[in-house]
């Protein structure tokens, strides 16, 4: 029998109680949602060469899609094929394309890890993602506590070194004050990033004659926004917002041209290169090879596959099939943005199954990659599609 992996230490503490009030004491105040556990009170180890396998692995893909993200800047039929808003295109064209490695300075991927070890990448995160908290705070404590090695220990320097070079004014989310998970997000970003920085609420601000002003009228120049940048598409606004940064008055952070390695779609130009042997080198071709899925934009697998919609977040337009193409699993909890986003299909990878005070449920491993350096792990426990409804659970090295 193969042994797994990952191994859950502990159990749940008998005073759940005073232990979510120590988390947020430190700043991860959703422990409980609703009354309801979302962070698992175990811990969850995987071997020091596997963490370090992931680490070389998450540094080689960023490399793989910084290329191709630059390969498809300036051709518009590669836009349209990613399902990038038009409103976005003049933007992506006239603003500078930021230095090698630097078009996200604040991602999160998502890999797939068997229980044997095999490592996938379901996806990239490298425009809004949350779990930074759970990451770089809760993870950290929750590891010191429990006498394990904690590889998140230094995302917070990475925050100040990514922020301090753009001198950002403001952070912003929905509903600053009341979504609590979003408002913690920008509250630990900002005081990461050791700035004297104002947390705003998203529906405060406005665009006046091409210049972006808060509640209060005062210009903003600078910004971290917690806001998908394909709603400017949707949005009451969003093309007064998209103007602001096309025309300089407005410096995103990330920057604009993210939204190329948001879109899960840079997933399927990259494997589409890759089979027709262009633009990567051997050692790149490699790394595709063993850490990237087939995906395509048409469902044209003959075994299990997955749809997911380009600009999909939180398991929401996630679909299922099985190896007959029939739909087994649909996700019933985030928001669908199909109908607003064309779709990608992707080969599956089958989570790990890990035994915890919740039940057996499959983990999803994510890895953050601040200014341009793979620096800390997330993890999410749930069903096959890890949706709003996953637990977090922290993740340390077993030496």
């Amino acid at each position: 029998m193969t042994k797994h992996v990952f191994e859950v230490i502990g159990q749940p503490h008998a005073d759940r109680a005073a232990r979510v009030a120590q988390l947020r004491e430190l700043g991860f105040g959703w422990a409980d949602i609703e009354d309801e556990p979302y962070w698992i009170d175990q811990l969850v180890l995987m071997p020091r060469a596997l963490y370090g396998e992931l680490e070389a692995a998450s540094a080689k893909l960023w490399h793989i899609l910084d290329k191709t993200a630059r390969h498809v800047m300036g051709k518009p039929e590669f836009y349209e094929l990613l399902g990038i808003p038009d409103v976005l295109w003049d933007a992506l064209d006239l603003l500078p394309v930021p230095p090698k490695g630097l078009i996200s300075k604040y991602a999160r991927f998502d890999f797939a890890i068997s229980n044997e070890g095999a490592i996938k990448l379901l996806e990239l995160n490298a425009d809004t993602p949350t779990g930074y908290v759970e990451a770089a705070i809760a993870t950290p404590w929750l590891c010191s506590e429990a006498g394990v090695a904690s590889p998140n220990e230094g995302m917070a320097g990475y925050v100040a070194a990514a922020w301090g070079e753009e001198r950002l004014e403001a952070a912003a989310c929905v509903d600053y004050g009341t979504h609590i998970e979003d408002s913690g997000t920008i509250e630990a970003l900002a005081k990461h990033s050791g700035l004297p920085m104002r947390c705003l609420d998203c529906l405060d601000l406005w665009v006046d004659e091409g210049i972006m002003k808060d509640g209060e009228g005062n210009t903003i120049r600078s910004l971290f926004a917690l806001y998908p940048k394909e709603w400017m598409a949707v949005d009451e606004g969003g093309e007064a917002f998209a103007y602001a940064v096309e025309n300089g008055e407005l410096k995103l952070h990330n920057p604009i041209h993210s939204i190329v390695l948001q879109s899960k779609g840079l997933l399927a130009a990259v494997w589409g290169l890759y089979e027709l042997g262009m633009l990567f080198d051997p050692e790149e071709r490699e790394a595709i090879g063993q850490y990237m899925l087939p995906a395509y934009n048409n469902p044209v697998f003959e075994g299990s596959f997955v749809s997911k919609s380009m600009f999909g977040r939180e398991g929401g337009s996630v679909r299922l099939f099985d190896g007959e193409g029939e739909l087994e699993l649909a996700d019933e909890d985030g928001f669908d943005t199909s109908e607003l986003f064309p779709l990608v299909f992707q080969k599956r990878a089958e989570l790990a199954r890990i035994h915890t005070a919740e039940g057996e449920l499959h983990l999803l491993t994510g890895m953050f990659v601040i200014n341009g350096t793979p620096c800390g792990m997330l993890g999410r426990a749930g069903g096959p599609i890890t949706g709003n409804t996953s637990h977090f659970v922290a993740l340390g090295v077993r030496d």
